[in-house]
């Protein structure tokens, strides 16, 4: 093809991938709110407050999503999902954006033709039992009832658990977290397993959690993370740099506290993430200060996680693989330039 042509061609596919792009962010603006798809309710994560106010780490993203595209933390719409129904809401566009601490795999990604933009927490697979169960281990639960929520991950890692172990169980299927709690206290399950984050988030609401243990055995991985639809490349982008800009804060020392004064510093990293210096913000439809008010909402990846579940909280959470990269954890932020 002549040169002059195939540039022409080139062109014309970045115009049409360009104009395809802006569905999302168009339909979020012309709404005046962010539709973001959540848990149906888990402590420290995502759960209303007394006065429905949705509270937690994953719904502390929204916010930030929320602030960086009006300036207002508060233009966020919730709609609780369950294992079953969340991929199904985000695929139909009932919500725009997915943070429900949902494992990023092979089959989700390419297969359900979603796109898992970041990892915002770094987990595995555990088992939770009464301490008068008597059990140390999950090779101890050969032939235990154990309540999974169906259409996750977790479902499948259980299966193959029990089978390269050479055990057996009986599944005692449920749909929520509220679900899972009446069932495992009410003695229709040995054991409970989900995520192990999940596991000691579900504890601290137990009316007597230290009757309870989580045993040691992380069984997978579980790269959590917020989701968003395939083909929407300028939405992605920005779920995926709103979610880095949090991280990139904490690496920088930036807080919901000094960030006003961090606008005048002399870093020209932090100068460029705070919109004072570049232009970052216009390059995906956004004001250049969409990352100070996305941090301005609830503070830095690690204000957000020690607020709601780290180290103190009831879900009593240590950083561990969360903490940053510096500090010998997974959480890296790309460069901002």
């Amino acid at each position: 093809m002549h040169k002059r042509i195939l540039l022409g061609a080139l062109a014309g596919m970045a115009f049409a991938a360009s104009a395809a792009s802006a569905a999302t962010l168009d339909d979020v603006k012309a709404r005046g709110a962010l539709k973001c798809g959540t848990n149906t309710g888990l402590a420290g994560f995502a759960a209303p407050d007394a006065s429905g106010k949705w509270q937690g780490f994953d719904v502390d993203l929204c916010y930030a999503l929320a602030a960086a595209i009006f300036g207002d933390p508060s233009k966020v719409e919730f709609t609780p999902t369950t294992g079953e129904t969340r991929f199904t809401a985000l695929a139909s566009s009932e919500i725009d954006v997915l943070v429900r601490n949902s494992t990023w795999t092979f089959t989700r990604d390419v297969d359900l033709k979603l796109d898992f933009v970041a990892v915002n927490y770094y987990d595995g697979q555990g088992f939770i039992v009464s301490k008068d169960l008597g059990v140390t281990s999950a090779k101890d639960l050969d032939g235990a009832t154990v309540c999974i929520q169906t259409g996750t991950t977790t479902e499948l890692n259980l299966a193959d658990f029990f089978k390269a172990n050479k055990l057996t169980y009986q599944p005692v299927p449920i749909q929520t977290e509220a679900e899972a709690r009446q069932q495992f206290l009410g003695g229709a399950c040995d054991a409970y397993t989900t995520d192990a984050s999940g596991l000691a988030a579900a504890r601290a609401t137990y009316p007597n959690p230290e009757n309870y243990i989580i045993l040691p055995e992380i069984i997978s991985k579980e790269p959590l993370g917020p989701v968003v639809r395939h083909g929407d490349n300028q939405w992605g982008d920005i779920v995926r740099w709103t979610f880095y800009a949090l991280v990139e804060a904490e690496e920088l020392g930036v807080t919901k506290a000094n960030i006003d004064e961090m606008k005048t510093s002399e870093n020209p990293e932090v100068r460029r993430l705070l919109g004072t210096e570049g232009s970052l913000g216009k390059m995906f439809g956004l004001s250049d200060d969409w990352a100070y008010n996305a941090i301005k909402a609830n503070g830095n990846y690690g204000e957000i996680f020690a607020a709601t579940i780290g180290e103190g909280t009831p879900s009593n959470l240590a950083r561990g693989l969360n903490g940053l990269w510096k500090d010998g954890g997974l959480m890296y932020a790309p460069p901002f330039r």
